[in-house]
């Protein structure tokens, strides 16, 4: 008896350990099957779902493979370094799916917080479905929606029915928009509308950086300022934060008084600075002036503008244009006391600049074209090296060898002053070394020259001229009753007069001491013929107003 018992109780010793470590073996490994979720590819690390929290937990078996379990009451689930929060969960270990219900919020890494009342998280693909009352914030800006889609691996999320942004006082609404929680960019489609404490802004699509607060337009975009400034583009970066911004493809901007269009365009909208490069074009509606040309700056805070690479101004009254080129055109305003008799300025012994008063009441606009000034009216054209125009007066100053031609006539001097009434020329000054030479129907030139000349004009023509020397001169080339030329007379005296008649010079009067000589056509010697300084320079004279913009 006793040997036959001794394998039993040998048996049975042995026999409770190897049971103990199969059920531990047994154990184990259904726990880990259940909270390992396989990774969707092999760069992926294995992610362990751990149900942390529930005050209840229910297994239901649907079939022979599919086991779900559900969890309720201030349920909590962790997923590497994100972490699930709501009401109520049932989970589907064989397929890695997560259903959660009310009270949503999903941390993840401390980075990002989702919020919402429903859940579908495909834990092998790492994506979260979100609906109802969905929040999504970055402690930076706030996505709301009622529907989302979120990736967890590329933290990229999806709305497709409708949201909005909220970055501080910036506020983006569209019907779509795809969020990038990494680099913290937003892609807005389809009906897109952004406002804030400065602007409103309407696009079809628009990419936004919450980070930055800068953003970026790919499509027509329209912007309106709460300063009345308006905005059209279709490419550009603008930063809302600093006002800085930067458009491409033909923008324009307006506000009550201007508008500015170009290739590519700057602003600041702290400074009021806009500069433009590529056919620009800057409208001054209150002033009536139109400027052309490859780079313009335009103050719109100080009202003035720069114009530079084959600048063209145009001053447009009453139906009529003048048209102004140079290598650079500029404009501005002059501030005078109310009797207009000086510029009202302070100096600022800091920062060394030169302030307006505020107590200035009247300003005068005045431009300024430097270098090879080219001017073209139906009534008169001009070139010099520089100019001055003044609104206080209307006229115009030329300075470096101008030249002005109306109709036949070339007027030349050192110095012209040239006072304009409805874009037509009143009345003209010439300083030192002024000649006025008048071509006739037969290729003579008629020549008046003095140290001064006063000139005329009525409705745009030359009328009436003075010119004063010591001595002035003259050559002029009488007809007899047939208009026939009999001859050339040379006379100087103190002062001349001549009168004009249907656009040509008619009569010259002389006045103290009075010299001269009458030659008969045939006998006019060649010294003769030129007045000291002739010069006919019509190869210069702007011949239609097209040239100017060549």
């Amino acid at each position: 008896m006793q040997v036959e018992q001794k394998p039993r109780i040998l048996r049975i010793k042995n026999t409770l350990p190897f049971l103990l470590l199969c059920f531990l073996f047994i154990t184990g490994y259904h726990s880990n099957a259940q909270q390992i979720i396989a990774p969707s590819n092999p760069g992926d690390t294995i992610r362990i779902i751990q149900i942390v929290q529930g005050k209840s937990l229910r297994q239901i078996n649907l079939d022979s493979v599919t086991v779900l379990e559900t969890i309720a009451g201030s349920v909590i689930i962790k997923e590497g370094l994100t972490t699930f929060h709501c009401d109520s969960a049932t989970l589907n270990k064989r397929t890695n799916i997560l259903e959660a219900f009310g009270n949503i919020h999903i941390n993840d890494n401390d980075s990002v917080h989702t919020y919402a009342q429903y859940l579908k998280y495909v834990g092998s693909e790492r994506i979260a479905y979100l609906k109802k009352d969905v929040k999504l914030t970055d402690n930076k800006g706030v996505l709301l929606t009622d529907e989302l889609e979120y990736n967890l691996r590329t933290g990229i999320a999806t709305y497709k029915n409708g949201g909005k942004i909220i970055n501080g006082q910036t506020v983006l609404t569209s019907k779509e928009a795809v969020y990038y929680a990494n680099t913290k960019d937003v892609y807005f489609k389809k009906t897109v509308h952004m406002t804030d404490p400065d602007r409103n802004i309407w696009a079809d699509s628009l990419l936004y950086n919450v980070n930055t607060n800068i953003a970026t337009f790919i499509s027509p975009t329209h912007i309106e300022g709460k300063d009345g400034s308006v905005i059209d583009t279709k490419n550009g970066t603008y930063n809302l934060k600093t006002g800085e911004a930067r458009f491409y493809d033909r923008t324009m901007f307006k506000d009550s008084t201007h508008s500015v269009i170009g290739d590519n365009l700057a602003y600041d909208k702290l400074t009021g600075i806009l500069e433009v490069e590529g056919n620009g074009k800057f409208v001054d509606s209150v002033n009536r002036v139109i400027v052309t040309g490859n780079r313009l700056y335009v103050d719109s805070k100080k009202n003035s503008f720069l114009a530079t690479r084959k600048p063209v101004m145009i001053l447009y009254r009453d139906g009529d244009s003048t048209y102004i080129a140079g290598d650079t055109l500029f404009s501005g305003l002059r501030k005078y006391d109310s009797l207009e008799r000086k510029m009202i300025t302070s100096t600022d012994t800091l920062k060394k600049t030169i302030a307006i008063k505020a107590n200035a009441d009247t300003s005068v606009r005045y431009f300024l074209a430097f270098h090879h000034v080219r001017i073209y009216n139906d009534s008169l054209q001009a070139v010099s090296d520089s100019l001055h125009y003044s609104t206080v007066d209307s006229t115009f100053k030329l300075f470096g060898q101008p030249i002005v031609w109306n109709n036949q006539s070339q007027i030349t001097g050192d110095t012209m002053h040239l006072y304009t009434e409805n874009q037509k020329a009143k009345r003209m000054y010439v300083f030192n070394n002024s000649i006025i030479i008048s071509k006739t129907s037969e290729s003579l030139f008629n020549q008046i020259s003095g140290r001064t000349l006063n000139g005329y004009f009525k409705e745009g023509n030359i009328d009436y001229v003075r010119v004063k020397g010591s001595p002035a001169e003259s050559i002029f080339y009488p007809q007899d009753d047939d208009s026939a030329y009999v001859g050339m007379n040379r006379t100087s005296g103190d002062l001349i007069d001549i009168y004009f008649v249907n656009k040509e010079l008619n009569k010259v009067k002389f006045v103290n001491n009075i010299e001269g000589t009458m030659y008969p056509m045939r006998q006019i010697p060649a010294d003769q013929r030129e007045l000291k300084n002739f010069k006919w320079l019509d190869n210069r004279r702007p011949k239609n107003k097209l040239e100017l913009f060549e």
